[in-house]
């Protein structure tokens, strides 16, 4: 009898890219779509951050979702919107073309995100328009009429509310009947005289170059609208093409024509009819948002509210995080002990015990303020605080010569200088983007926190002050404050020096006030912790076994474990440096940390791990890392090796070094060579000297050395 054999239906795959306007939602988007079906990276040799995600659809669909960087125009002003535009248009060589775009338009600024999907539907791109924050845009009294919007635009028009996971099952089921573009004739036109000339070039770009008439007419207003200096350098394009562009420049020139802003403006009268066919405008009783303004952008108290709510985040950070980082931390000693007790003494049970557990565990203990510190900042981001932040700090920035973009890879670099140095390529002068990129690692990013965090649970008391804060929380908020006022200064300084330049005029859309989106705030802490703790299973376990075994080696006979330490191929070198840092007030067990931790700056922590584990027995026998670094004495003097100063000159050095090769791999690449990584280490490495030892010195002089 034969059986029967199933078929399986075969399944077909697009691709999906996801565009839009920064602060439209999209990010939100991509994560309800996606949840932890994705994967971040960079594309080919750029350090533009790549997201990209999978779903099911139904019908034997699945579908490849990428998420683009933010775009305005698909005439690129900066590297992100050039990513973009490359996938959009399938120029690059490393993304397949998009068999759908969806467009993600905010609803409450639907003229202005309009201008973008009507560049995509003049490139006769399948789309699919996502209107997303209708919550906010009824609450501002506008009211879309979406079957005429989608009528106006020829494309389908799915109303959503990202945050609140409204609208995702119409999207995805648009998708699968989405499976052509418009072919609708342009709906917008230009005068008269330069619609002829257009129209003459896309005629002539057409036969020279073998184009479409959408791809022909998106070229040939890039080249109306380019500087006439640009055409001359320009190899795209055959020699006839630009010897008649320049004739049209000149024609235009000559007439009174704005070459750009004439493009502009009929795209824009063609939006504005649409607008006033399907959007009515009722008075919005809510006037909250404006309120809530004057008060968080105030010129003074918006500096006061934000300061201080940075202090009651650490604050919280510390509160929050106190129960798990011992629960994690009494998991990692029962660890221990029972790998000690299931095996015999030696090398092995020491290196396994001391080495391996005994440096993960003493980073990993500090995943809780981790995962608190990228809660808050989230939460910042999502309620459209984030924005409100940089426009308080336009003031300041301006005062030192930085551009007001530059406070927000400033304020990504809180989580890792890498993103924030990426997004430095929003900023179009190269000289105000050079010097964020070069004071953007003084922030102080999430590898330092398990720094601040051991030296302040081994030295700062948990006190009161004023009445609701602790000085941990405010020691904490203090080298967050610390640098950013480095930063500021270091920046001032470039720009009165090698990066000559006035600041430009910052302009900034205040996004409206939004509940945060829960799912995407737990993604983003999901995407960190992740990333934390592959570095602790990876590079910080690698440090910790070699450190061990430095550690261990050569043995010597008859000595206590100090001696063995002391002795080691470890002891030897940090007692080489010393003298170095001696000035500083840091010992050779300190230096060996400084050393270890080039790689990357939490390896401090599980260098000093490594080392009390291997001077004081196994986990779980002795006090914390933290109690140890508080009771270590010198042996011959009797007096505390380290203090309070010790502490805080730890943290400063910390938070003005640079200690990260990868910061430096990122640098590297974004400036095209080593010159200014090699300015950037020696600056930030003198730095972090001159103000450590300024500290110790003073805190000597003030008795506090004691």
């Amino acid at each position: 009898m034969r059986s029967k054999v199933r078929r399986v239906p075969e399944e077909r795959h697009l691709h999906i890219a996801l565009v839009g306007n920064p602060n439209s939602g999209k990010t939100t988007l991509f994560n309800i779509l996606t949840g932890l079906r994705q994967k971040v990276g960079n594309y080919p040799g750029v350090t533009v951050e790549r997201k990209e995600g999978r779903l099911r659809l139904g019908d034997g669909v699945v579908a490849t979702l990428l998420d683009l960087p933010g775009t305005y125009s698909l005439y690129p002003g900066s590297p992100d919107e050039q990513i973009a535009t490359e996938i959009l248009l399938g120029h690059a060589s490393h993304t397949p073309a998009p068999d759908i775009v969806i467009c993600v338009v905010d609803a409450s600024h639907l003229e202005r995100n309009l201008y973008f999907v009507t560049q995509i539907i003049d490139r006769h791109l399948p789309l699919i328009i996502a209107l997303n924050m209708m919550d906010v845009a009824e609450q501002s009294g506008i009211i879309i009429d979406v079957r005429s919007l989608a009528h106006e635009l020829d494309a389908p028009v799915v109303p959503t509310v990202a945050s609140r996971g409204e609208g995702i099952d119409q999207l995805k089921a648009a998708v699968l009947t989405t499976r052509t573009a418009s072919v609708r004739a342009r709906g917008w036109h230009l005068p008269d005289t330069v619609e002829r000339e257009t129209e003459e070039l896309v005629g002539i770009l057409r036969e020279a170059h073998s184009l479409t008439a959408p791809q022909a007419f998106h070229e040939a207003v890039g080249l109306l609208t380019a500087e006439s200096q640009d055409i001359d350098h320009s190899t795209r394009y055959h020699r006839e093409v630009l010897a008649h562009v320049k004739r049209d420049h000149e024609k235009l020139d000559f007439l009174g024509f704005d070459r750009r802003s004439v493009f502009v403006e009929s795209r824009y009268g063609w939006i504005r009819e649409i607008c006033t066919r399907t959007v009515t405008h009722r008075h919005a009783a809510a006037g909250w948002s404006d309120r809530i303004d004057r008060v968080l952008t105030h010129r003074r108290w918006g500096v006061v509210i934000f300061l201080a709510l940075m202090a009651v985040i650490f604050q919280a950070m510390f509160s929050w995080s106190i129960p798990p980082m011992e629960w994690i931390g009494n998991m990692f000693d029962r660890l221990g002990d029972v790998v000690a007790a299931s095996m015999p003494p030696g090398d092995m049970r020491d290196l396994i015990v001391k080495g391996a557990i005994g440096g993960v565990a003493a980073v990993v203990t500090f995943l809780p303020q981790i995962l608190a510190l990228f809660f808050f900042l989230g939460l910042l981001e999502d309620t459209g605080y984030m924005a409100r932040a940089a426009f308080i700090m336009d003031r300041i920035m301006n005062r030192v010569g930085l551009h007001g973009k530059s406070f927000i890879p400033l304020m990504s670099s809180f989580a890792c200088a890498i993103p924030g140095i990426m997004a430095t390529r929003t900023i179009e002068n190269p000289r105000d983007r050079l010097a964020t990129m070069l004071v953007a690692p003084l922030m102080s990013c999430s590898a330092r926190l398990p720094v601040y965090a051991l030296m302040i649970a081994a030295f700062i008391p948990s006190t009161r002050v004023f009445g609701f804060l602790s000085l941990p929380a405010l020691t904490m908020t203090s080298m967050y404050l610390l640098g950013l006022v480095m930063a500021l200064l270091v920046a001032w300084i470039f720009k009165k020096t090698l990066l000559k330049g006035s600041a430009p005029a910052f302009i900034i859309e205040l996004p409206p006030y939004r509940v945060p989106g829960v799912k995407s705030i737990f993604l983003l802490m999901w995407e960190r912790a992740w990333a934390f703790l592959k570095r602790a299973g990876t590079i910080i376990l690698a440090a910790s076994i070699v450190l061990w075994f430095l550690a261990s080696y050569p043995k010597v006979d008859g000595g206590d474990a100090a001696d063995q330490l002391h002795r080691s191929f470890v002891g030897q070198a940090g007692q080489l440096i010393e003298p170095v840092i001696r000035p500083l007030g840091f010992d050779w067990k300190i230096g060996v940390g400084l050393v270890s931790s080039l790689i990357q700056r939490e390896v401090f922590v599980s260098t000093m791990g490594t080392i009390y584990s291997i001077e004081h027995g196994i986990a779980g026998e002795e006090a914390t890392l933290a109690e140890r670094l508080r009771s270590e004495r010198d042996a011959a003097t009797g007096l505390r090796s380290y203090t309070p100063l010790t502490g805080i000159c730890i943290m400063v050095y910390y938070v003005l070094a640079m200690q990260c090769f990868s910061t430096i791999a990122v640098m590297r690449r974004e400036t095209n060579g080593w010159k200014w990584p090699l300015v950037q280490i020696g600056y930030m490495t003198g730095l972090a000297y001159v103000v450590t030892f300024i500290v110790f010195r003073t805190g000597l002089a003030l008795g506090y050395g004691g």
